[in-house]
């Protein structure tokens, strides 16, 4: 499954392993602690970066609303993943949003320290080079996925997906998330998403605790996909 997982994974968690231990000190020195309260904004669309984000606890989600005023969620950040930097790089506003799912722990590098660390620390800026690269070939496969899927099969894909992402940062599996949240991600309404539900419930492919998710039968949903993956 790790290869089907990197198509829709950021992999920002990983940005700073590369780093010598002396090069991560220098960097986790540089942060500040931050505290986000549910519901707030990390950034804004048309907002002007500030810096970049380390999420130490909590999930975040990256939207970004449309013409009419709908919202389309495109990802679901959780602890570790590094974000806001896409924009500093191309010396631009930003282009989408972030908002805290639940009450966050991040840590902020400010704008002007954040490119002295990357021009003193050369593998630190090819490492963020390299993953912008990556993260193209991630939201161009979401956008795909939106585009060319039935609603059940991009259900089905970004089960997979979130259960894989929360189950980072959670002690038991689960995909904890509002139905309209949810709805937002697959591009559909909430009322055709809980139809949805109900049909992969009826199939014991999935169960359903309060809100939370939980997926029973991956062998089911890899059938639903057409895919012949190695669990």
């Amino acid at each position: 499954m790790k290869n089907f997982y990197s198509q829709f994974d950021f992999q920002s968690n990983l940005l700073f392993d590369i780093l010598t231990s002396d090069e991560k000190k220098i960097v986790y020195d540089a942060m500040e602690p931050l505290f986000i309260k549910k519901g707030s904004l990390l950034f804004y669309e048309e907002g002007i970066p500030t810096g970049i984000f380390q999420i130490e606890k909590g999930k975040a989600k990256k939207l970004k609303r449309g013409f009419s005023g709908a919202e389309q969620i495109f990802y679901i950040y959780t602890a570790g993943d590094v974000l806001g930097y896409h924009a500093l790089f191309g010396e631009e506003r930003y282009q989408d949003s972030c908002e805290a799912l639940e009450d966050l722990e991040v840590n902020f590098i400010p704008k002007n320290i954040f490119l002295e660390l990357l021009q003193n620390i050369p593998a630190l800026q090819q490492t963020f080079i390299k993953n912008i690269g990556h993260e193209f070939g991630v939201l161009a496969n979401i956008i795909a996925v939106l585009a060319q899927k039935n609603q059940n099969s991009r259900l089905a894909i970004n089960l997979l997906i979130l259960e894989n992402r929360f189950k980072k940062q959670q002690k038991e599996l689960g995909i904890d998330l509002t139905r309209e949240d949810l709805a937002n991600i697959i591009g559909t309404s909430t009322e055709s998403l809980g139809r949805s539900l109900k049909q992969f419930k009826d199939e014991e492919i999935i169960e359903v605790n309060k809100r939370v998710i939980h997926i029973i039968n991956k062998e089911k949903i890899l059938q639903l996909l057409n895919l012949d993956l190695v669990l």
